[in-house]
């Protein structure tokens, strides 16, 4: 069975998207390639249950397990050397990446206190979308009563697309609320 926002952008979202670009072919229209989603948990290194239950909640969150992340560089301030385990990370892609963008969109987001829209100017050169998050209690899967420690988490949307423009447009197709 095809997601919902899958189905969404394969039936509406291309044709309006090849009309407001003036794009001759279905290829070169905006589309998904991947969503990252990377929880740095900075005290791993002195417990590894605060990992250990950052790994569970993001393993909910997408359903998917996650691959913990490792220091690339020693950092001698924060008692970091190479190779301890700084936090972790999932790669979400095809019919996983529409479920958990459709799950962020109309079900996270609005949950968020005092939300007001997310930043328009967070695209890079590429086109790819990062949206911070700091806390993981505001997706529905997460129970806040075993909820240890509050966890924020990085969200990168990577978009393959000609301009920021054009992955700004895919994602407001999609009911990202952006701010004014």
């Amino acid at each position: 069975m095809m997601p919902r926002l899958q189905e969404k952008y394969r039936s509406k979202i291309v044709s309006e998207l090849m009309e407001q670009f003036k794009l001759k072919s279905i290829m070169e229209v905006p589309r998904l390639d991947k969503v990252v989603i990377n929880m740095g948990v900075g005290k791993a290194h002195e417990d590894i249950k605060i990992l250990e239950a950052a790994m569970q909640d993001l393993a909910m969150i997408t359903g998917q397990k996650p691959v913990i992340t490792r220091a690339k560089k020693a950092i001698a301030n924060f008692k970091i050397r190479v190779g301890l385990p700084v936090g972790c990370k999932v790669t979400l892609r095809k019919a996983a990446m529409y479920e958990f963008m459709d799950r962020l969109i109309n079900v996270a987001l609005p949950r968020i206190k005092d939300f007001r829209g997310v930043s328009a100017t967070s695209f890079d050169k590429q086109g790819n979308y990062t949206l911070g998050i700091s806390e993981q209690s505001i997706f529905p899967e997460i129970e806040i009563d075993k909820v240890k420690q509050v966890q924020g988490m990085d969200i990168i949307i990577a978009i393959k697309a000609k301009n920021p423009e054009q992955s700004r447009a895919l994602l407001r197709s999609f009911g990202m609320p952006f701010r004014s």
